[in-house]
């Protein structure tokens, strides 16, 4: 699991690029927030996360249990979402939006999760 990368991803410089295109400035990777998010647009006070559907469970096609060592991979699956979901509420108790991008929908082209966000942009 060392070589699995936690910022810079595919999916993320994906993300950063549409959202530096559509004219958002940003930071990465905020130390200083809970859940550190990938994203940090403190103009909107929002913060986008990228998720890979397999490290944070999606519901989706892409998602499958691993076949080998089954309880470990839920386990530890489990405690990411369970991790996200309480990093994610912090977020909202300090008042940030938080948005969530998910792999699968990166892959298709969508960029359903952005709109309201880019909705922001062009009402400014």
């Amino acid at each position: 699991m060392a070589a699995v990368k936690g910022r810079d991803t595919k999916p993320e410089l994906i993300v950063r690029r549409h959202l530096h295109a559509a004219g958002f400035r940003f930071r990465l990777n905020a130390r200083d927030l809970p859940g550190r998010p990938d994203i940090v647009l403190p103009k909107y006070r929002t913060v986008v996360f990228v998720h890979g559907c397999f490290w944070h469970q999606h519901d989706c096609r892409s998602f499958k249990w691993p076949k080998t060592r089954a309880t470990f991979w839920k386990n530890k699956i489990k405690k990411n979402a369970e991790r996200d979901t309480r990093k994610q509420n912090e977020l909202r108790a300090l008042g940030w939006r938080v948005v969530i991008v998910w792999e699968c929908d990166l892959k298709k082209g969508q960029f359903r999760a952005l709109r309201p966000l880019l909705r922001l942009r062009t009402d400014s």
